[in-house]
């Protein structure tokens, strides 16, 4: 079924005014038009859409169905509308701190889109650890701050009053061993793993997945080597060194010769959100504005997808 969607407002102007004389002074177009308008959806849709009646038009319930969709269609062009006028008004610099991966896979891809878009909003991101990037946030030296953590684990930093937390992304973590060190690769026992465990920075969300499995699994798991970036994580893997616990998202775009990712059902998600403080301050619009970027650049990224 094809149509014009412009169709669909001129009938949801005659679904609020009661009538096609009405609907037509709302419109500033003659009445002959809306009836015409209206007949021309009607045979796209091949539907009765209007009954008329001494009183006025009547929708049938295909009619409601259709200024229904009118509705969406009119409140998606208001949306749209209020952005573009809104877009010139946002300016200023915001300072967004974040760790590698997300930085590298959700933030730097768009940042010519946002500059085009927001040609007075300039972001500058800083790149850094947790509790840096926390102070930095704490000291206003930032704007806000995207953290992580191991979906089951309790915040590593309480948010101090007036802060706020709204999420980003859930993400699954992954096994990553030397290529063909497994002979299987269905259910694993991550307590008879042929190699250790790879040590990470210890504040990353990763130390705390592997607490969960020392617990889970009642076996003293111990680590060699510390790492900071997951490209050192896979060097080491690739080298025989030992095997690790990676969350997808870090393995967007990365060279991954002589090592396997594997799915492993219980070690669960890393979750990612973003920190800062009140967004009903007057100054906000622009803080705003990159929140919601960053919303919408986390949610197109698919965790589903292979790495």
């Amino acid at each position: 079924m094809e149509m014009d969607p412009r169709r669909l407002l001129v009938l949801l102007a005659v679904a609020r005014t009661g009538g096609v004389l009405a609907a037509a002074d709302e419109l500033r177009i003659t009445p002959s038009a809306v009836s015409q308008q209206l007949s021309k959806l009607e045979s796209e849709t091949g539907q009765a859409l209007l009954v008329r009646t001494p009183k006025g038009s009547v929708l049938t319930p295909a009619g409601l169905a259709m200024a229904e969709a009118g509705e969406e269609i009119e409140r998606a062009l208001n949306v749209a509308r209020a952005r573009m006028e809104g877009e010139a008004k946002v300016a200023g610099i915001v300072r967004v701190g974040g760790f590698t991966s997300f930085m590298r896979t959700v933030v730097i891809p768009r940042l010519p889109e946002w500059r085009s878009q927001y040609p007075q909003l300039k972001i500058e991101i800083v790149e850094d650890g947790f509790p840096p990037l926390m102070r930095l946030l704490r000291q206003r030296q930032l704007d806000a701050v995207v953290v992580e953590k191991d979906s089951t684990a309790a915040d590593q930093d309480p948010l101090a009053s007036g802060m706020v937390e709204e999420p980003l992304l859930d993400e699954p973590w992954k096994l990553v061993v030397p290529a063909g060190s497994l002979l299987s690769t269905e259910n694993i026992d991550l307590s008879r793993l042929p190699l250790p465990w790879l040590g990470v920075e210890p504040s990353a969300a990763n130390v705390a997945v592997l607490g969960r499995l020392r617990h889970s699994t009642g076996v003293r798991i111990e680590t060699v080597h510390q790492y900071v970036d997951t490209l050192t994580a896979l060097a080491l893997v690739a080298a025989g060194e030992g095997v690790a616990i990676v969350p997808r998202l870090a393995l967007t775009g990365v060279v991954q010769n002589q090592v396997d990712i594997l799915d492993v059902p219980g070690l669960g998600t890393r979750h990612i959100s973003l920190r800062r403080f009140d967004r009903r301050r007057p100054t906000s619009l622009p803080v705003d504005t990159v929140a919601r970027l960053l919303r919408e650049s986390a949610g197109a990224f698919d965790t589903r997808s292979g790495a």
